[in-house]
């Protein structure tokens, strides 16, 4: 007489269960409401994003335009003596080249990286976070070097991280990027000792450069 293996009786009663579904005890559950507080009366979601991601010490930069926003990222690397700047993707290299800056792109330059200069796929207003990509950039760009600066546009700003995600499905559908990642704030982490030690896992320094090509 052939014994039941414990696997065929556990896949027995997965069986089971499939066919005869079980009625839920709360039917009435509410999963598609906001459960979250929503932001003060008047404030625009583009000063909600502002302000969440200054409070994780995010620094953030508005620009009137692309011009202007070459001209305070010129600025920024004067003043902060910005060197070894890597730019993998060919948009901002356009624009990196039109202003004069120079910047590293080829692969085996990547150790030398000090700054890399990305751009991203939306920003969350609701956590202050910046969704990135495989597609537009590499992961080792977003974490290697000490200094990550974002250039983004007000179109992109997005209230929720569903939001956020419904809108990367919507934009490559089956293609989905085979990595996404949400960055809040410079890399940060507590000692020993719980001293914030900021840069341990990542850049020490965040900077959002946004143009404005929408009003919100």
């Amino acid at each position: 007489m052939e014994q039941t293996t414990s696997k065929e009786k556990i896949l027995k009663k997965v069986r089971a269960a499939l066919i005869f579904k079980s009625k839920s005890k709360y039917a009435n559950i509410d999963l598609e409401s906001n459960v979250y507080e929503q932001p003060p009366a008047g404030e625009s979601i583009l000063e909600t994003f502002a302000k969440n991601f200054t409070e994780t010490q995010g620094q953030f930069v508005v620009c009137d335009n692309k011009f202007d926003c070459l001209d305070k990222l010129l600025t920024l690397i004067e003043r902060k003596k910005l060197k070894n700047i890597f730019c993998a993707e060919n948009q901002l290299q356009e624009m990196l080249t039109d202003s004069g800056i120079a910047y590293l792109h080829q692969k085996e330059q990547l150790a030398k990286a000090m700054v890399g200069i990305t751009t991203c796929e939306s920003l969350v207003a609701r956590t202050g976070s910046i969704l990135v990509s495989s597609v537009r950039n590499t992961r080792v760009l977003t974490i290697y070097p000490s200094v990550h600066i974002v250039i983004a546009y007000s179109s992109q700003v997005v209230m929720e991280i569903k939001d956020s995600l419904q809108q990367l499905k919507n934009k490559y559908g089956r293609n989905m990027p085979s990595m996404i990642s949400y960055i809040t704030g410079p890399s940060r982490t507590s000692d020993i000792e719980r001293k914030i030690v900021t840069g341990a896992h990542g850049p020490k320094e965040l900077y959002v450069f946004l143009i404005q090509d929408v009003k919100q």
